[in-house]
């Protein structure tokens, strides 16, 4: 994948037993609902001015979802004006890679991330991943996630 400006390519990778972990089949890129309920490596994306901020999904099956949030946790809707992304993902018995292609055109810089992932193991048991965590519960909508400032 060659960036270019616009562009936002995020790459997951996760290291260890991946024998452990439930991993869903590959199958045709398309948008899905709740893929966060299963292993899944997700992005919020919130633009230099105001409360709204973008979610994004990826599913190791390279399913995907994009949300437009107006607020924390409001006003949430499918962002349709985001194109699909490119996802590939590569597996070995020791490691597996996410890496997704976002076109962002349009957004004003600098960009808040908060990058995260759930992963779930083969028995069924959540672990929750973030650059970081609000106290309490994970929350990955929580403003203490968005962690990252991309100029």
């Amino acid at each position: 994948m060659c960036p270019h400006p616009g562009s936002l390519i995020l790459s997951y990778v996760v290291s260890g037993r991946i024998s452990d972990l439930r991993w869903p089949p590959v199958v045709a890129l398309a948008r899905a609902d709740e893929l966060w309920r299963h292993t899944c490596f997700e992005a919020f994306v919130r633009p230099s001015t105001g409360p709204a901020y973008y979610e994004f999904n990826f599913s190791p099956s390279t399913r995907w979802a994009a949300y437009h949030f107006s607020g924390y946790r409001g006003g949430m809707r499918v962002a349709t004006e985001i194109a699909a992304p490119r996802i590939e993902v590569r597996s070995t018995a020791e490691s597996f890679t996410l890496q997704a292609a976002l076109e962002l055109d349009g957004l004003s810089s600098p960009l808040h991330l908060g990058l995260s992932a759930v992963l779930e193991e083969t028995n069924g048991r959540k672990s929750y991943w973030a650059l970081a965590h609000p106290p309490g519960k994970p929350d990955f909508h929580h403003a203490d996630c968005f962690a990252l400032e991309l100029s």
